[in-house]
């Protein structure tokens, strides 16, 4: 066994066990910094932690018993897209992967046949439809930039990514806010109950269910700003620094944005994030190729 080879088992170890915990103190970190900007005190950093303890320590209730299976298959496969990507594999197989997570979640919410959790699951459908295209574009641009899609190769490039793929940055942090279900794209599941379809995706969800659906989401936020590392790590060591500041301010501004957006409706949302992906991620490739 190559030295390669255990560097690459020891990153995806590390990012399956820290994973959570980093994901989880970002929901604390992003609770704690919404109610400072509201002008509030907040809870601990570590109250993710406690609702999650305490979800899971409920009896479990479904109202389809195969909820509990598709739901465990989606935490398998957001598990499995960071796993790739930190084990230095192809993007596209990365994306593809986060996408079979996605259709999971929508067969979760779908199969509860309640009326709430339905309408979440089509508008989550719409939100795929939304960002898929840029996310697409990006791995194309990754290719272009650096002459292969594989995760292991670009973070070995002379230079940052950022430095040729400034329109698909912008596109990506565009949809990193549908990703990531914030105001203005949350219209297919929301953190409050108090809207026109409840809790959306997560309305049947309860119990471990839930608290699963919880973790599954964390692990997705690390490896979403995984990918906003990518853009900006490359072979000089000093390239860590422009990581963690990067990650940092897209963390901000996200939050930022989630406090002070409301919510659109489902077809400006499509057309906005096309129009982004089109203008940003569409113009950038074609200068790409032009000017290879």
């Amino acid at each position: 066994m190559t030295e390669e080879v255990m560097i690459r088992i020891a990153v995806t170890a590390a990012y399956i066990i820290l994973a959570p915990f980093l994901g989880g103190l970002l929901s604390g970190l992003e609770r704690k910094l919404s109610a400072r900007m509201q002008g509030r005190r907040g809870p601990s950093v570590f109250q993710s932690f406690y609702d999650v303890k305490k979800l899971f320590s409920k009896n479990l209730q479904v109202v389809n018993g195969a909820q509990i299976f598709i739901m465990g298959s989606y935490a398998f496969f957001i598990v499995f897209t960071g796993a790739l990507l930190f084990a230095g594999w192809d993007l596209l197989l990365v994306f593809f992967t986060l996408t079979t997570a996605a259709m999971f979640l929508v067969a979760a919410a779908s199969c509860t046949h309640s009326p709430y959790s339905t309408i979440g699951a089509n508008r989550e459908m719409v939100q795929m439809m939304s960002y898929e295209p840029m996310v697409l574009l990006t791995a194309v641009g990754f290719y272009l930039a650096t002459g292969s899609f594989d995760v292991a190769e670009i973070v070995k490039a002379d230079q940052m990514a950022i430095l040729k793929l400034p329109g698909c940055f912008i596109g990506f942090m565009f949809i990193l806010t549908i990703k990531l279900r914030k105001s203005p794209f949350d219209i297919s599941c929301s953190h409050h109950a108090h809207q026109e379809i409840v809790k959306g995706i997560t309305t049947e969800m309860s119990g471990p269910c839930l608290g699963l659906m919880e973790i599954s989401e964390w692990y997705e936020k690390v490896f979403l700003f995984a990918m906003i590392g990518l853009f900006f790590i490359s072979s000089n060591p000093l390239s860590i620094i422009a990581v963690v500041v990067m990650c940092s301010l897209a963390f901000f501004l996200e939050v930022l944005i989630d406090n002070t957006s409301a919510r659109l409706t489902w077809d400006r949302m499509l057309y906005s994030s096309w129009t982004v992906t089109l203008l940003l991620g569409g113009v950038n490739i074609l200068l790409l190729e032009l000017f290879k």
